[in-house]
Parts: C-alpha cells; sequence; structure tokens
C-alpha cells in the first residue's frame, strides 16, 4: 500500500492525511523482515515527528541509503506498521468549538475476554476517539468529541453508559489544550511566561 493510500483521519478529529512522498522504488525487492536489516525506530520517529519528511532526507539524516528507507516506509504501511499520516491542528486558532471529553469508563470484565469485547464496541462508535485501558480506580479512558457539551453528555448517557458490563462513567470536559502530540500550542514569545518548575 502506497503512502496515498493510507485511510483519510476522519473530519471531527482536527487531523488531515499528508502528501505522499514515501513510495516505494519498484526494482527494490524487499523481504517481510526488513526491521531485521536495520533499526526501524529511527525512520518511525522521523515520520512520526513530521510525515513530510521525504525518504531523501530521511536517508540523508540516518546515512542509510534512500532506496532502504522507501523500501521500509512501503513495507510498514503495507503490515500496518504505520497506520496513517496525519497533521496537527491548532483548532483554537481556527475558532472551531468542538468539544472534547475524556470518559473515565468503569467496566465488569468479560470472562475469556477481559476487557477487550467491551473497548472494541466503544471504539466503533463514530464520537470516539480514542480507547485505551489504563491503570488506577477505572478500566477505560475514552476520548469522545461532539459538537457541543449537550451533544457529548447525550453520547455518554444514552449511549456509552448503557452498554452492557459498563458500570460507571466520570466526563471530563476538555477546557484548553497547550500541547497535542508534542506539539506546543502557544506561540513561542509566550515561552517565557511558562516557567517549568524542576
Amino acid at each position: 500500500m502506497r503512502h496515498d493510500e493510507l485511510p483519510e483521519d476522519s473530519g471531527s478529529s482536527g487531523s488531515s492525511q499528508q502528501g505522499s512522498c514515501h513510495g516505494a522504488s519498484s526494482s527494490t525487492i524487499l523481504t517481510t523482515d526488513v526491521h531485521r536489516t536495520f533499526s526501524m525506530q529511527p525512520i518511525l520517529d522521523i515520520l512520526e515527528s513530521d510525515a513530510r519528511t521525504s525518504p531523501a532526507q530521511i536517508a540523508e539524516r540516518l546515512g542509510m541509503s534512500e532506496s532502504d528507507v522507501r523500501t521500509a516506509i512501503a513495507e510498514w504501511e503495507r503490515t500496518g506498521v504505520i497506520r496513517r499520516y496525519k497533521a496537527i491542528i491548532d483548532r483554537d486558532a481556527i475558532g472551531d468549538d468542538r468539544v472534547v471529553a475524556y470518559i473515565d469508563v468503569s467496566v465488569t470484565p468479560e470472562r475469556g475476554a477481559g476487557f477487550d469485547e467491551v473497548a472494541s464496541r466503544i471504539a466503533r462508535f463514530r464520537e470516539v476517539r480514542s480507547v485505551v485501558l489504563v491503570s488506577g480506580g477505572h478500566d477505560l479512558r475514552v476520548v469522545v468529541e461532539g459538537e457541543s457539551i449537550r451533544a457529548v453528555s447525550s453520547f455518554v448517557s444514552e449511549r456509552l453508559a448503557t452498554l452492557d458490563r459498563v458500570t460507571a462513567t466520570n466526563t471530563h470536559f476538555e477546557l484548553k489544550r497547550y500541547k497535542d502530540d508534542g506539539v506546543m500550542l502557544f506561540d513561542r514569545e509566550d515561552d517565557h511566561r511558562l516557567a517549568v518548575t524542576p
């Protein structure tokens, strides 16, 4: 699968697919164990930081051949190591009023399946952006996005909380986002006012 064939982000997430720059060379033969030839992590780290980085730039930065980088990326796209490419959008900067909420969900695990079955059902909802199993007082942390507080509240009370094996929910609405996926969302001139205490 080529980079430009990977699934697009849904519009509600604030993420969008970047343009293709990682097509594989047709003359390169690749084994399914490409990651055994060289460490995959440096390439993935660069792509995760900026998906627009070209194979040529990655190769130059890591001291590798461009064809090896293209081949590795194409294989990781094909096998699902790379799921998709996305952009980090500052929604406040464009006046987007969509609401994000973090829902702590308590679940009675299913015998033989644990939390997986319930988590899978929750993940299928269109409003759900992510689902993770966590330690602590609750079992799942669910990120939900909606057009308004009322819409999110209705989703939680009418669809999420009523699922079989869901025993409790605790909703936290996002008020302001300062950093998203490693990217600062405030102006650099404001950095001096945000001192970090050791």
